[in-house]
């Protein structure tokens, strides 16, 4: 092989591996390109893990009933922890109810809860107020027993599709459509009112009166 075709050969190389090299720094662990994040906001802070956090709002946005926070909550200690509390800023505290309705929400060593959904714990927020606007981003906060604080900003959705199974179970009905104004309501009948009748005849009353008139004109015309 000539030098020349050598040279040639040694510099495609080169080129070759440059390029491989650059491809492989843009696609490295920490590259956007191969980050799969989910939908949902995720955080961990100690042993805690908080995953699939959300805001669900009613579906009907003229409605005023209660919003629901849902999320999963994984703990990876090897002791149990309490949830002391949900908030959002801007909102308060959210009011939080475990499985069966009494006693405090915990999340056993190794284990996980969910929030949200049918037959899970729940976190409400009663009243919401206009800032927490589907497709908007809320900072929610969950206070646990041991980890403290563990904070991370959540999507505003509507319980509407998906989401609909692990909306606000309170779900205020449809406004109805407003009746129409009552018509006055007849006077009873016999009733005196001196007003005539449907078929231009003077009520009954009117004509009572007007009948013992005649007769006892009549009656003095004829002892005369």
């Amino acid at each position: 092989m000539s030098s020349s075709l050598r040279r040639g050969t040694l510099a495609a190389a080169v080129i070759a591996f440059s390029i491989a090299s650059l491809a492989a720094c843009g696609a490295g662990s920490n590259a956007q390109t191969l980050e799969v994040k989910p939908d949902n906001a995720a955080t961990s802070v100690g042993d805690i893990k908080v995953q699939n956090a959300l805001v669900i709002t009613q579906p009907d946005v003229k409605a005023t009933g209660p919003a629901v926070i849902s999320a999963t909550l994984f703990n990876n200690g090897t002791t149990a922890q309490t949830l002391d509390s949900i908030s959002v800023e801007g909102e308060g505290t959210a009011q939080i109810t475990p499985v069966g309705g009494k006693g405090k929400l915990t999340v056993p060593a190794g284990g996980s809860i969910v929030i949200g959904g049918k037959g899970n714990a729940s976190a409400a927020l009663s009243s919401p107020s206009r800032t927490v606007l589907n497709g908007s981003v809320q900072k929610v906060t969950f206070a646990f027993s041991e980890t403290g604080a563990v904070s991370l900003s959540a999507f505003v959705v509507p319980a509407e599709s998906y989401f609909s199974k692990w909306g606000p179970s309170d779900i205020p009905a449809a406004p109805t459509a407003s009746a129409a104004p009552a018509s006055p309501a007849a006077p009873p009948s016999g009733s005196a009112t001196g007003s005539p009748s449907a078929s231009g005849q003077p009520g009954n009353t009117a004509s009572s009166s007007a009948s013992g008139t005649t007769t006892a004109t009549a009656s003095a015309s004829a002892s005369q």
